[in-house]
């Protein structure tokens, strides 16, 4: 179990509630804050991020997919619990998101008894990467500056600018 160490008392509490699991000791990492890229470097040496709910990881989830480990997330009631869902539908691994808690630790178990099967999301994560729109900075630039000159005509001739969805 990977956790960050953020503050005394938080890395307290998860260690009381470990050890009340009767998680052993050797099996808690404790990763303090780093560089971004040093950062990124050590989500290479995970196997599987397991999301949590219910507040899905935002942008640790977006880190963990670009640097290749793959994500597992149950899908939330609201947005806050929906964003892996939304991140992994955007990286092509629909896959990894799961309707109930049970089907979560399910696929968890599996995922972590199949070293195949892993092997074969972390394949299509990296081909994923760089042609489906979570990472795909240029759509994501051509869709905002469309967006912005399509408000700036509206502007023009003086038509209410309303709110435009960037993305497709």
């Amino acid at each position: 179990m990977w956790l960050l160490e953020s503050t005394p008392t938080a890395t307290a509490n998860l260690v009381r509630e470990a050890q009340s699991c009767d998680i052993a000791p050797e099996r808690r990492v404790f990763a303090p804050r780093l560089p971004l890229d040093q950062h990124l470097a050590r989500h290479r040496l995970a196997d599987l991020f397991l999301d949590t709910l219910p507040c899905n990881a935002h942008t640790t989830a977006s880190d963990a997919l670009w640097a290749g480990l793959p994500v597992l997330t149950c899908r939330g009631e609201a947005f806050a619990g929906r964003v892996a869902t939304s991140l992994l539908h955007a990286i092509g691994l629909p896959r990894l998101v799961t309707a109930s808690l049970d089907e979560y630790e399910d696929q968890a178990k599996t995922l972590a008894a199949r070293p195949d099967l892993l092997a074969d999301i972390r394949r299509q994560l990296a081909e994923n990467r760089l042609s489906h729109p979570l990472f795909d900075i240029g759509r994501f630039t051509a869709n905002l500056e469309e967006a912005y000159g399509e408000m700036w005509r509206r502007w023009c001739e003086g038509q209410a600018v309303e709110a435009f969805a960037v993305g497709g």
